[in-house]
């Protein structure tokens, strides 16, 4: 699972069926004070997130598809699966 921020959407007019009807989103891995890190996720939102949300997603093929209630293996990796109010750290 990775923390990480929406930066933009997805448009596609031709894709595979898993992906009918589903918002396909941007989103940049950030650590846990915000801090951008490299690379960009592309993942299938299921709560509604929005540009600028930071957002929870399960990068691991299989939970993905599990998560999106499809029985057998489908072409995605990546699925936002919540969107963070906060985050707070504990100091030890």
């Amino acid at each position: 699972m990775i923390l990480g921020r929406v930066k933009g959407c997805v448009g596609s007019t031709m894709k595979h069926p898993c992906y009918e009807g589903k918002k396909v989103l941007l989103v940049e891995p950030v650590s846990p004070d915000g801090t951008p890190k490299k690379g960009t996720v592309v993942a299938v939102d299921t709560v509604g997130a929005g540009e600028g949300d930071i957002v929870l997603v399960a990068s691991e093929g299989r939970s993905a598809t599990e998560i999106l209630g499809f029985q057998s293996r489908m072409p995605l990796r990546s699925v936002i699966i919540g969107i963070v109010d906060h985050i707070e750290r504990y100091r030890s």
